[in-house]
C-alpha cells in the first residue's frame, strides 16, 4: 500500500479536510433553516459542537493520561522490558506486541494504546542492540491494535454509558447492565477470537519480506544533580504516603462497587477513571513520581487535546444540520430485522471516520439507532454492541487516536496505516460474524 504513504497527510490536516468535507455534505444533503443562509448556519453548527463535549473530553483525556501514567510506572516498564527480551525474531515481536496490546486494550483503551506504543518502542530498541532484523512500522501497528477491541472492553463508552442510571436514553431503553453487553457471551466470543486471530495475522505479516527498520535514537539530556529533600518535601517523595493514598482510593472503589449493589452496572466512565487514578498512584508509590509521570503523559496527549474540538465541531455539523439523521436513516430505510445489525455496524464504522469518539458518537447516533431497533424489534444490547464494533473497527483507518503512539515510536501515520488497514479487514470479519452468529 505505497499509495497510503504517498498521499496521507498529517492527522491535523486530515481533521481539517474532514471538517470541510462534512460541511460540503451538509450543504448538499440538508436544508437551510428558515430565513438563514445555509453556509452560515452550518458554521454556527460547527461552532456550537466544539464546546458541547468538554465534559466528555475531560473524561477521555483523564482516561488516556492515567492509562499512560500507569504504562510509565516501574511495574509496566519492567514488564515491557521482559516482553522485549522474548522477541528473538520479527515474527515473535509481532505476535507478542499484538497480544499484549489487545489484552491491555480490553481493560482500558488508554492503557492499551500507550502500553502498545511502549512495547513497540522497547522491542525496536532491543532488536537494534541485538542485531535482530525488524519491521518497525509493522510492530508499531501491532501496538495500535488495542484500539480495535476497546469499545467492547471495560472502558467502552457506549456500553458503559447505557449502564449508567442517568444516561440520556434511560426513559426509552432503561438501564442496560454490562452483563448484557461487555460481559455477554457474543462479546466475550468476539474478544477471544480477536485475541487469537489478530496476533496470528500479525505473525503472518511479519514473515513476509520487509526492509529492516528501527526506532530513531533518543537524544540524551543532561540532568542536574538532585537537590536534597528537606522539610515538607519529604511528603512528596514518601512512598508511605503515596502508596497509602493510592491503596485507600482502590479500597474506596471496591467499597463503592459493593455498596452500589449494581454489580457490573457500577462500571462507567467516571468509576473507571477513579480506579485508574488509584492504580496510577499505587504503581508509582510516591506522589512526586506520580506527578512526574503524569506530566510526561500529558505531553503525549497534546495532539488529541488540540484535535478533539475539531471533531466535536464535525459532530456539531452532523447533529444540528440533520446530516447524521439523513445518513443514519439511509441505512435504516434499507434495513430489516435481519440486516439492521450489519447496517448499524457499517454506519457506525463510517461515522467514526468523521467523529472518532465512541461516547460522542453514541450521543448523536445512539438515539436514531435505538428508535430503529425498537421499530424493527432488534435487541437493544445487540444494537449497542453493533455501534461499538463499528466504532472501534475504523480506528485502524482513522489516525486520530494513534497520535500518542506516533509520538512514542517516532513514526508517522503513513508508516503504520498500510498494516493497520490489513488488521482492520481481519477484525471487521470477526465482528461481522459475531453479529450474525448470535
Amino acid at each position: 500500500m505505497k499509495w497510503v504513504r504517498l498521499f496521507l497527510p498529517s492527522p491535523l490536516s486530515i481533521a481539517v479536510v474532514l471538517t470541510l468535507i462534512t460541511a460540503i455534505l451538509a450543504l448538499i444533503f440538508t436544508d437551510a433553516p428558515q430565513n438563514q443562509i445555509h453556509i452560515i448556519s452550518i458554521a454556527k453548527n460547527w461552532h456550537s459542537g466544539i464546546w458541547e463535549l468538554l465534559t466528555f473530553t475531560m473524561q477521555m483525556m483523564l482516561m488516556l493520561v492515567l492509562g499512560h501514567t500507569i504504562a510509565l510506572s516501574p511495574i509496566a516498564s519492567s514488564f515491557s522490558n521482559r516482553v522485549a527480551s522474548l522477541c528473538k525474531t520479527n515474527a515473535h515481536a509481532a505476535i507478542l506486541v499484538t497480544f499484549f496490546s489487545l489484552v491491555a486494550g480490553y481493560f482500558n483503551w488508554g492503557l492499551g494504546l500507550i502500553l502498545g506504543a511502549v512495547l513497540a518502542r522497547k522491542v525496536g530498541e532491543y532488536a537494534k542492540t541485538q542485531g535482530i532484523a525488524l519491521n518497525y512500522p509493522l510492530i508499531a501497528a501491532c501496538g495500535y491494535t488495542s484500539l480495535m477491541v476497546w469499545h467492547g472492553g471495560l472502558s467502552g463508552s457506549a456500553p458503559l454509558t447505557v449502564s449508567s442510571p442517568d444516561h440520556s436514553l434511560i426513559k426509552e431503553i432503561g438501564l442496560i447492565p454490562s452483563s448484557e453487553t461487555i460481559f455477554a457471551l457474543p462479546n466475550i466470543t468476539a474478544v477471544l477470537a480477536t485475541l487469537i486471530l489478530i496476533p496470528l495475522f500479525g505473525m503472518y505479516l511479519a514473515k513476509r519480506p520487509f526492509s529492516k527498520s528501527y526506532p530513531s535514537s533518543i537524544k540524551k539530556t543532561s540532568h542536574k544533580k538532585s537537590q536534597s529533600i528537606s522539610g515538607a518535601e519529604v511528603l512528596d517523595h514518601s512512598p508511605i504516603l503515596g502508596l497509602s493514598f493510592g491503596c485507600l482510593l482502590l479500597a474506596l472503589w471496591v467499597y463503592l462497587l459493593i455498596d452500589s449493589k449494581l454489580g457490573l452496572g457500577y462500571i462507567n466512565l467516571n468509576t473507571i477513571n477513579f480506579l485508574l487514578f488509584g492504580l496510577a498512584i499505587s504503581c508509582h508509590k510516591s506522589l512526586s513520581k506520580f506527578m512526574s509521570a503524569t506530566e510526561s503523559a500529558i505531553k503525549g496527549s497534546t495532539g488529541i487535546l488540540i484535535q478533539f474540538p475539531l471533531y466535536a465541531g464535525i459532530m456539531g455539523i452532523m447533529k444540528y444540520s440533520g446530516l447524521l439523521e439523513v445518513f443514519a436513516h439511509f441505512f435504516i430505510d434499507i434495513s430489516n430485522h435481519d440486516t439492521f445489525p450489519f447496517f448499524a455496524y457499517l454506519s457506525s464504522a463510517i461515522v467514526n471516520v468523521l467523529v472518532p469518539s465512541g461516547g460522542g458518537q453514541w450521543q448523536v447516533q445512539g438515539p436514531i439507532l435505538v428508535e430503529a431497533a425498537q421499530t424493527l424489534g432488534v435487541s437493544i444490547p445487540k444494537t449497542v454492541m453493533a455501534l461499538s464494533y463499528g466504532d472501534q473497527l475504523t480506528n485502524m483507518l482513522q489516525p486520530f487516536w494513534a497520535l500518542p503512539l506516533l509520538g512514542i515510536t517516532g513514526l508517522k501515520a503513513k508508516d503504520i496505516l498500510p498494516y493497520s488497514i490489513l488488521f482492520m479487514l481481519i477484525g471487521g470479519s470477526i465482528f461481522l460474524c459475531i453479529l450474525y452468529l448470535f
